[in-house]
Protein backbone atom coordinates (compact mmCIF):
# COMPACT_ATOMS: atom_id res chain seq x y z
CA UNK A 1 0.00 0.00 0.00
CA UNK A 2 1.78 3.60 -0.66
CA UNK A 3 1.69 6.29 1.50
CA UNK A 4 0.05 9.75 0.77
CA UNK A 5 3.82 11.13 0.31
CA UNK A 6 4.65 8.51 -1.93
CA UNK A 7 1.74 9.29 -4.24
CA UNK A 8 2.96 12.59 -3.65
CA UNK A 9 6.29 11.85 -5.26
CA UNK A 10 4.82 9.87 -8.19
CA UNK A 11 2.57 12.47 -9.62
CA UNK A 12 4.55 15.55 -8.69
CA UNK A 13 7.89 13.83 -10.41
CA UNK A 14 8.22 15.72 -14.05
CA UNK A 15 8.52 13.15 -16.60
CA UNK A 16 10.80 13.00 -19.51
CA UNK A 17 8.29 12.14 -22.10
CA UNK A 18 5.86 14.89 -21.34
CA UNK A 19 8.64 17.38 -20.68
CA UNK A 20 10.00 16.74 -24.41
CA UNK A 21 6.32 16.94 -25.77
CA UNK A 22 5.96 20.26 -23.74
CA UNK A 23 8.61 22.03 -25.26
CA UNK A 24 7.83 20.95 -28.81
CA UNK A 25 4.21 22.35 -28.09
CA UNK A 26 3.31 25.60 -29.30
CA UNK A 27 0.63 26.61 -27.07
CA UNK A 28 -0.22 25.45 -23.27
CA UNK A 29 -4.08 23.49 -22.69
CA UNK A 30 -5.61 27.05 -22.50
CA UNK A 31 -4.64 28.15 -25.47
CA UNK A 32 -1.97 30.85 -24.48
CA UNK A 33 1.80 31.35 -26.24
CA UNK A 34 4.41 29.86 -24.16
CA UNK A 35 7.68 31.71 -23.65
CA UNK A 36 9.71 29.65 -25.70
CA UNK A 37 7.32 29.90 -28.46
CA UNK A 38 7.77 33.53 -28.40
CA UNK A 39 11.30 33.49 -28.35
CA UNK A 40 11.20 31.40 -31.40
CA UNK A 41 8.93 33.62 -33.70
CA UNK A 42 11.33 36.55 -32.81
CA UNK A 43 14.19 34.71 -33.69
CA UNK A 44 12.82 34.47 -37.30
CA UNK A 45 11.88 37.24 -37.62
CA UNK A 46 15.11 38.70 -36.56
CA UNK A 47 16.36 36.44 -39.37
CA UNK A 48 14.15 37.14 -41.98
CA UNK A 49 14.70 40.65 -41.24
CA UNK A 50 18.28 40.72 -42.05
CA UNK A 51 17.73 38.65 -45.18
CA UNK A 52 16.14 41.27 -46.42
CA UNK A 53 18.11 43.54 -45.50
CA UNK A 54 21.15 41.97 -47.07
CA UNK A 55 18.92 41.38 -50.27
CA UNK A 56 17.82 45.24 -50.58
CA UNK A 57 22.14 46.00 -49.51
CA UNK A 58 22.99 44.11 -52.73
CA UNK A 59 20.30 45.33 -55.34
CA UNK A 60 21.49 48.65 -54.08
CA UNK A 61 24.75 47.79 -54.77
CA UNK A 62 24.26 46.70 -58.37
CA UNK A 63 21.84 49.82 -59.03
CA UNK A 64 24.71 52.14 -57.86
CA UNK A 65 26.91 50.18 -60.09
CA UNK A 66 25.09 49.87 -62.96
CA UNK A 67 24.26 53.79 -62.85
CA UNK A 68 27.55 54.54 -62.51
CA UNK A 69 29.21 52.11 -65.35
CA UNK A 70 26.56 53.39 -67.36
CA UNK A 71 27.02 57.52 -67.15
CA UNK A 72 30.97 57.03 -66.80
CA UNK A 73 31.64 53.88 -69.40
CA UNK A 74 31.65 54.79 -73.62
CA UNK A 75 28.94 53.21 -75.68
CA UNK A 76 31.72 50.58 -76.82
CA UNK A 77 29.36 49.49 -79.48
CA UNK A 78 28.62 53.49 -81.03
CA UNK A 79 32.76 53.52 -80.58
CA UNK A 80 33.24 50.74 -82.24
CA UNK A 81 30.58 51.59 -85.05
CA UNK A 82 31.92 55.25 -85.56
CA UNK A 83 35.99 54.19 -85.68
CA UNK A 84 34.38 51.58 -88.27
CA UNK A 85 32.52 54.06 -90.41
CA UNK A 86 35.80 56.20 -90.50
CA UNK A 87 38.14 53.47 -91.08
CA UNK A 88 35.89 53.16 -94.27
CA UNK A 89 36.49 56.32 -95.64
CA UNK A 90 39.92 56.31 -95.39
CA UNK A 91 39.43 52.96 -97.32
CA UNK A 92 37.53 54.61 -99.90
CA UNK A 93 39.99 57.88 -99.90
CA UNK A 94 42.91 56.20 -100.38
CA UNK A 95 41.36 54.07 -103.33
CA UNK A 96 40.19 57.61 -105.10
CA UNK A 97 44.03 58.10 -105.61
CA UNK A 98 45.70 58.29 -108.65
CA UNK A 99 49.65 56.92 -108.44
CA UNK A 100 50.42 59.31 -111.76
CA UNK A 101 50.39 62.26 -109.29
CA UNK A 102 53.92 60.60 -107.88
CA UNK A 103 56.90 58.57 -108.74
CA UNK A 104 57.07 56.28 -105.91
CA UNK A 105 53.14 57.02 -105.23
CA UNK A 106 52.36 53.11 -105.10
CA UNK A 107 54.38 52.81 -101.91
CA UNK A 108 52.12 55.30 -99.85
CA UNK A 109 49.25 53.94 -100.71
CA UNK A 110 50.41 50.55 -100.07
CA UNK A 111 52.08 51.58 -96.46
CA UNK A 112 49.02 53.96 -95.92
CA UNK A 113 46.66 50.19 -96.41
CA UNK A 114 48.90 48.51 -94.26
CA UNK A 115 48.46 50.39 -91.68
CA UNK A 116 44.83 51.04 -92.40
CA UNK A 117 44.09 46.62 -92.61
CA UNK A 118 46.00 46.18 -89.05
CA UNK A 119 43.40 48.56 -87.38
CA UNK A 120 40.95 46.65 -88.99
CA UNK A 121 42.12 43.83 -88.11
CA UNK A 122 41.76 45.14 -84.77
CA UNK A 123 38.72 46.32 -85.05
CA UNK A 124 36.92 42.73 -86.18
CA UNK A 125 39.36 40.37 -84.09
CA UNK A 126 38.63 42.37 -80.54
CA UNK A 127 37.93 40.51 -77.49
CA UNK A 128 36.56 42.75 -74.44
CA UNK A 129 37.50 39.40 -72.07
CA UNK A 130 41.07 39.83 -74.04
CA UNK A 131 41.68 43.20 -73.31
CA UNK A 132 40.39 44.07 -69.84
CA UNK A 133 41.55 47.76 -69.90
CA UNK A 134 39.05 48.60 -72.77
CA UNK A 135 38.90 52.03 -72.43
CA UNK A 136 43.11 51.75 -72.97
CA UNK A 137 41.90 49.92 -76.58
CA UNK A 138 39.90 52.77 -77.75
CA UNK A 139 42.46 54.89 -76.80
CA UNK A 140 45.18 53.26 -78.85
CA UNK A 141 42.56 53.03 -81.78
CA UNK A 142 41.57 56.42 -81.50
CA UNK A 143 45.15 57.65 -81.68
CA UNK A 144 46.10 55.07 -85.07
CA UNK A 145 43.36 56.15 -86.59
CA UNK A 146 43.73 59.74 -86.28
CA UNK A 147 47.32 59.17 -87.28
CA UNK A 148 46.16 57.38 -89.83
CA UNK A 149 43.67 60.65 -91.04
CA UNK A 150 46.81 63.28 -90.51
CA UNK A 151 49.24 61.55 -93.32
CA UNK A 152 46.03 61.31 -95.61
CA UNK A 153 45.11 64.78 -94.97
CA UNK A 154 49.05 65.79 -95.45
CA UNK A 155 48.77 63.65 -98.62
CA UNK A 156 45.94 65.33 -99.90
CA UNK A 157 47.24 68.71 -99.55
CA UNK A 158 50.95 68.42 -100.89
CA UNK A 159 49.96 66.49 -104.25
CA UNK A 160 46.64 69.33 -104.89
CA UNK A 161 49.46 71.56 -104.58
CA UNK A 162 51.40 70.20 -106.97
CA UNK A 163 54.03 68.23 -104.58
CA UNK A 164 55.80 64.87 -105.71
CA UNK A 165 56.53 61.87 -103.01
CA UNK A 166 59.25 60.20 -102.44
CA UNK A 167 60.20 58.10 -99.75
CA UNK A 168 59.29 60.15 -96.73
CA UNK A 169 59.53 63.77 -98.42
CA UNK A 170 57.44 65.67 -100.68
CA UNK A 171 58.82 68.01 -103.56
CA UNK A 172 57.83 71.15 -105.00
CA UNK A 173 59.70 71.78 -108.44
CA UNK A 174 59.46 75.61 -108.76
CA UNK A 175 57.95 76.67 -112.47
CA UNK A 176 59.92 80.07 -112.45
CA UNK A 177 64.10 81.43 -111.66
CA UNK A 178 64.87 82.84 -108.85
CA UNK A 179 68.69 83.37 -106.62
CA UNK A 180 69.70 81.11 -104.22
CA UNK A 181 68.40 82.98 -101.41
CA UNK A 182 65.27 84.05 -102.98
CA UNK A 183 64.95 80.44 -103.73
CA UNK A 184 65.35 79.13 -100.39
CA UNK A 185 63.19 82.04 -98.77
CA UNK A 186 59.95 80.80 -101.06
CA UNK A 187 60.69 77.02 -99.33
CA UNK A 188 60.97 78.27 -96.12
CA UNK A 189 57.44 80.25 -96.59
CA UNK A 190 55.96 76.78 -97.70
CA UNK A 191 57.00 75.11 -94.23
CA UNK A 192 60.00 73.28 -96.29
CA UNK A 193 63.81 73.97 -97.18
CA UNK A 194 65.95 73.47 -100.42
CA UNK A 195 66.15 69.71 -100.92
CA UNK A 196 68.84 67.68 -98.82
CA UNK A 197 70.01 64.95 -100.67
CA UNK A 198 71.50 62.40 -99.11
CA UNK A 199 71.14 59.40 -101.21
CA UNK A 200 72.03 57.98 -103.94
CA UNK A 201 67.91 57.30 -104.79
CA UNK A 202 67.46 60.75 -103.91
CA UNK A 203 69.65 61.84 -106.36
CA UNK A 204 68.51 59.52 -109.10
CA UNK A 205 65.07 61.27 -108.07
CA UNK A 206 66.47 65.43 -108.69
CA UNK A 207 68.21 63.99 -112.25
CA UNK A 208 64.45 62.97 -113.61
CA UNK A 209 63.72 65.97 -113.90
CA UNK A 210 66.08 67.46 -116.23
CA UNK A 211 66.24 70.74 -114.98
CA UNK A 212 69.04 73.38 -113.62
CA UNK A 213 67.80 73.49 -109.76
CA UNK A 214 69.00 74.72 -106.63
CA UNK A 215 69.97 72.44 -104.02
CA UNK A 216 70.08 73.13 -100.17
CA UNK A 217 74.14 73.12 -100.59
CA UNK A 218 76.55 76.29 -99.90
CA UNK A 219 80.03 76.91 -98.91
CA UNK A 220 79.02 80.99 -97.84
CA UNK A 221 80.19 80.30 -94.31
CA UNK A 222 83.65 79.00 -94.81
CA UNK A 223 85.22 78.52 -98.72
CA UNK A 224 85.31 75.26 -99.52
CA UNK A 225 83.27 73.60 -96.36
CA UNK A 226 79.95 72.98 -97.87
CA UNK A 227 77.21 72.47 -95.74
CA UNK A 228 73.20 71.36 -96.35
CA UNK A 229 70.43 74.12 -94.80
CA UNK A 230 70.09 72.17 -91.77
CA UNK A 231 73.53 72.70 -90.90
CA UNK A 232 75.47 69.40 -91.58
CA UNK A 233 77.98 68.80 -93.15
CA UNK A 234 78.61 67.64 -96.81
CA UNK A 235 79.47 64.09 -96.29
CA UNK A 236 81.82 62.98 -98.83
CA UNK A 237 80.51 59.29 -99.06
CA UNK A 238 76.84 60.94 -100.29
CA UNK A 239 78.17 63.88 -102.82
CA UNK A 240 77.86 63.96 -106.40
CA UNK A 241 80.03 66.84 -107.71
CA UNK A 242 80.41 66.83 -111.28
CA UNK A 243 84.16 66.02 -112.69
CA UNK A 244 86.10 68.88 -111.50
CA UNK A 245 83.75 70.63 -109.06
CA UNK A 246 83.30 72.39 -107.13
CA UNK A 247 85.79 74.84 -108.77
CA UNK A 248 84.85 78.30 -106.86
CA UNK A 249 89.13 78.16 -105.93
CA UNK A 250 89.61 79.45 -109.55
CA UNK A 251 86.11 81.01 -110.55
CA UNK A 252 85.32 82.96 -107.39
CA UNK A 253 81.94 83.77 -105.01
CA UNK A 254 80.96 80.42 -106.49
CA UNK A 255 79.16 79.43 -103.25
CA UNK A 256 75.70 77.91 -104.20
CA UNK A 257 75.20 73.89 -105.39
CA UNK A 258 73.24 73.02 -107.90
CA UNK A 259 72.35 69.95 -110.35
CA UNK A 260 73.10 69.98 -113.38
CA UNK A 261 74.50 67.25 -115.34
CA UNK A 262 71.52 65.31 -115.54
CA UNK A 263 73.22 62.61 -118.46
CA UNK A 264 75.24 60.93 -115.38
CA UNK A 265 75.55 60.28 -111.46
CA UNK A 266 77.48 63.25 -110.70
CA UNK A 267 75.75 65.76 -112.18
CA UNK A 268 76.28 68.78 -108.87
CA UNK A 269 78.16 72.08 -109.54
CA UNK A 270 78.99 74.88 -107.88
CA UNK A 271 77.29 78.23 -109.10
CA UNK A 272 77.17 82.34 -108.07
CA UNK A 273 74.64 82.45 -105.42
CA UNK A 274 72.63 85.51 -107.55
CA UNK A 275 72.24 84.01 -110.74
CA UNK A 276 68.94 82.85 -111.53
CA UNK A 277 67.76 79.51 -111.05
CA UNK A 278 64.66 76.79 -110.27
CA UNK A 279 65.14 75.40 -106.93
CA UNK A 280 63.62 72.27 -105.00
CA UNK A 281 62.06 72.60 -102.10
CA UNK A 282 61.64 69.47 -99.58
CA UNK A 283 59.12 68.76 -97.09
CA UNK A 284 59.85 66.01 -94.95
CA UNK A 285 56.94 64.21 -93.59
CA UNK A 286 57.16 61.61 -90.71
Amino acid sequence: MVSHKERFEITTEPDSSAKGLASKSHTSEDGTVTPAMSGRKLYRLVGVSLGLLCILQAALNISLHLALYSSDAPDHDAVFRNLTEERDQLKRKLNTFDSSDAPDHDAVIRNLKEERDQLKRKLNTFDSSDAPDYDAVIRNLTEERDQLKRKLNIFDHYTQEGWRYFRSSFYFISSVKKSWGDSRDDCLQKGADLVIINSKEENEFTRQFRRLFWIGLTDTETEGTWKWVDGTLLSTTTSYWHAGEPNSYFSTNEDCGETKFHEVEDNWNDEKCHWQNFWICEKKVA
